[in-house]
């Protein structure tokens, strides 16, 4: 048998293409934002990506 294991390079933290930080949210935000997760079975993470996503294609500056 002359198959061989092929194993990749496991990348390394912060290159898969997200960057980690720190952001201040009123409690009022942080409950609807819950509510909504509960609701529609998504992560927190994965709603405020799609939020902001939306929010920038949809924004404009005056």
């Amino acid at each position: 048998m002359n198959e061989k294991l092929i194993i990749n390079k496991k990348k390394l933290k912060g290159e898969d293409g997200y960057k980690t930080f720190s952001v201040r949210i009123r409690e009022d935000t942080v409950l609807k934002l819950n509510n909504l997760a509960e609701e529609t079975n998504r992560s927190r993470n994965e709603l405020i990506n799609l939020l902001l996503d939306f929010a920038m294609n949809n924004c404009a500056v005056e």
